[in-house]
């Protein structure tokens, strides 16, 4: 793949985590200074290769499982090069300051932390604390446009209803594991990515906590942000 159209497939990928809609070539060309042609030229590449898809004739692309999970791969790539020397963000430092007033009860920080997740990514947040698994925001979750459909929506109840055991079952082993869209063994169709991060608790030396939502969204991010927060969380505790 060319740089350009590692560029082009991440432009929609963030666009239409923006809009919720499929990404036009116009909108493109605009972003990149060049032709209308030369992007649908790229877009029609891209497209071949399986990473995005025309939901509609005339309508713009959208990305595919296989599109998002190039790019996380990517940007996995991109933290294991830069390990992160940089100062944390505002967002980071947010979750710091809610989770630093709960340090003398590591329950409560892992709430905190969960609670953090849900206001700074807008999905379902969740956690492992001890042998309960605590969820929050699941308003956030089924409000997204994308599971108004009936069959996006059970399929994401599948996967709430079956997720604590299947954490115990596949004990993820990386310090960030992300599952997008089918590559999830339960709710294959649900449309959705579970982020999680695994850290050692009191409770665990596999706890996790992450968040559950939409294949559309910011994947950089909200990883960055579940990352530290399981860093933090094992720090702290």
């Amino acid at each position: 793949m060319t740089e350009r159209q590692m560029q082009i497939l991440a432009a929609i990928i963030e666009q239409h985590a923006e809009i919720a809609a499929p990404v036009g070539s116009v909108m493109l060309a605009k972003l990149f200074g060049v032709s209308s042609a030369t992007v649908r030229s790229e877009m029609a590449r891209l497209e071949e290769m399986g990473l995005i898809a025309q939901p509609h004739t005339s309508a713009g692309r959208v990305p595919t499982d296989a599109g998002y999970r190039f790019y996380v791969n990517t940007l996995t790539e991109a933290h294991e090069n830069e390990r992160e020397h940089s100062l944390p963000d505002r967002s980071a430092r947010a979750i710091e300051a809610r989770v630093g007033t709960q340090t003398n009860r590591a329950d409560r920080a892992i709430r905190s932390a969960v609670d953090s997740l849900v206001d700074l990514t807008h999905n379902l947040g969740l956690a492992t604390i001890g042998d309960e698994l605590y969820l929050s925001g699941i308003g956030n979750l089924f409000s997204q446009p994308e599971f108004a459909q009936g069959g996006h929506t059970q399929a994401v109840a599948q996967l709430l209803d079956n997720l604590e055991p299947w954490l115990r079952e596949a004990a993820p082993n990386e310090p960030l594991n992300v599952y997008i869209g089918s590559e999830n063994p339960i709710g294959k169709s649900s449309g959705a990515s579970l982020i999680i991060s695994r850290f050692r608790s009191p409770y665990s030396d596999r706890s996790y906590i992450g968040v559950l939502g939409s294949t559309r969204q910011s994947y950089a991010k909200v990883m960055r942000l579940v990352r530290h927060a399981g860093a933090m969380l094992e720090e702290v505790l």
